[in-house]
């Protein structure tokens, strides 16, 4: 079998709601990048990347030399021939790896019927617990609904989204307003949800003297772990000398250069791996060994999926034996999915991994096509910046927080 084409399309699908973090806003959407390898059997396998637009379509184009004629059992080869590590420090493809790796497993997948979680060793879990991803939200410009700004709002946004979905773990994306008030919004998810676990974020805002502060205010939450307080590996080592909660990493540690450098000295607990970070499905495995090993905790980190990317995440929880934490999702803020069936559904806070070969995900083209017409219409955003605050930028560590009040 051999690969004979290479399509990447760039679709914009509607949010409920805007969604607040600390470097700024997405937008009321997300931008992804679709892939489909193509091989001279028929087969077509699926893989996805964050944001891009016209350059990733045109990165992707760019690989063509790469695999057309490579044989897509042969991910090894793969990974060497694209992100050779002294080639990468010129041409950095490990996202664009990580998409075309999804599509080679798939195709493998469904060239022998059998699952992607089948090929990485067998599934331990048939359903995947998720939080409830949490953020302040301006509200949606054409209905005027879905705000998240106050306190209240967002403990009747947690409570609704536990009604509707059974999430018993609440992730809140913090960094948008001043540490004092997050605290305090924190502290009122605890009281409203007394059963239920949760885990902050304020994406390295905070500076250690602030991350210290904050990890004493809430010491006495059930707290899954503290994620990414503050910047750095010396930062965040720092921060755990001070604090009894665990601290988690998608930031600080997403290659095995910075794994080895946290074994060696520990500053992070918990790794939070990625699927398209880290460059696929199957160094995350391998991450997750060495996790194994040396008894870190493991998780798995949401960059705003879609279907296609969900299936890699499902697949990736299934078969690790040492994901005791629910994953992250920006899922369940998705107003739709470019999948058959379109999105997929939780219950009791789970997702059920995919039973069909390969990735068991198929593209619904007519949405395909609905979500790339809409791309082209209202085109990319930046991710670093606020629609609402115009000129705003952050510092790290921040002092630029937003008014809860507006």
């Amino acid at each position: 079998m051999r690969i004979v084409d290479l399509r990447a399309t760039t679709v914009t699908v509607p949010l409920e709601a805007p969604l607040r973090h600390s470097n700024g806003e997405h937008w009321g959407r997300f931008v992804r990048t679709i892939v489909e390898v193509e091989t001279d059997e028929g087969i077509v396998g699926l893989g996805e990347m964050g944001g891009g637009g016209e350059s990733a379509e045109l990165a992707f184009a760019g690989l063509k030399q790469y695999l057309i004629g490579h044989n897509p059992f042969e991910l090894e080869a793969l990974r060497f021939k694209i992100c050779n590590p002294t080639a990468s420090l010129y041409n950095n493809r490990t996202q664009l790896l990580a998409a075309v790796e999804f599509a080679c497993l798939d195709i493998i997948g469904k060239k022998l019927g059998v699952s992607v979680s089948d090929l990485l060793g067998g599934r331990l879990r048939d359903e995947i617990r998720f939080a409830s991803y949490l953020f302040f939200r301006y509200p949606n410009q054409e209905t005027g609904k879905g705000e998240v700004r106050s306190i209240d709002q967002l403990v009747e946004h947690a409570l609704d989204l536990k009604a509707k979905y059974g999430f018993r773990t609440h992730k809140l994306k913090a960094g948008v307003f001043s540490p004092d008030y997050e605290i305090e919004a924190y502290r009122a998810l605890a009281a409203a949800c007394p059963e239920d676990s949760f885990r902050i974020d304020p994406n390295a805002a905070w500076s250690v003297e602030q991350s210290v502060r904050v990890a004493k205010a809430i010491e006495g939450i059930n707290n899954d772990y503290l994620e990414d307080p503050t910047w750095g590996l010396n930062g965040m080592r720092r921060v755990r000398e001070n604090t009894n909660i665990p601290l988690a990493t998608n930031t600080v540690v997403v290659n095995f250069e910075q794994l080895s450098a946290n074994v060696l000295n520990p500053a992070v607990d918990v790794i939070l791996l990625d699927t398209t970070f880290w460059g696929g499905i199957r160094p995350c495995l391998k991450a997750a060994a060495v996790c194994e090993t040396f008894q870190h905790g493991v998780a798995v980190h949401s960059s705003g999926e879609l279907g296609v990317q969900l299936a890699t995440m499902l697949h990736l929880g299934a078969v690790l034996p040492n994901m005791s934490f629910a994953i992250d999702a920006h899922y369940h803020h998705l107003a739709d999915d470019v999948i058959v069936g379109g999105k997929m559904q939780y219950q009791d806070g789970k997702i059920k991994v995919p039973q069909g070969p390969g990735l068991g995900v198929s593209l619904d083209y007519d949405k395909l096509k609905q979500y790339s017409e809409l791309y082209k219409q209202l085109g990319g955003y930046p991710y670093d910046r606020d629609s609402r605050r115009p000129g705003w930028y952050p510092l790290l560590p921040n002092d630029r927080w937003a008014d809860p009040s507006q």
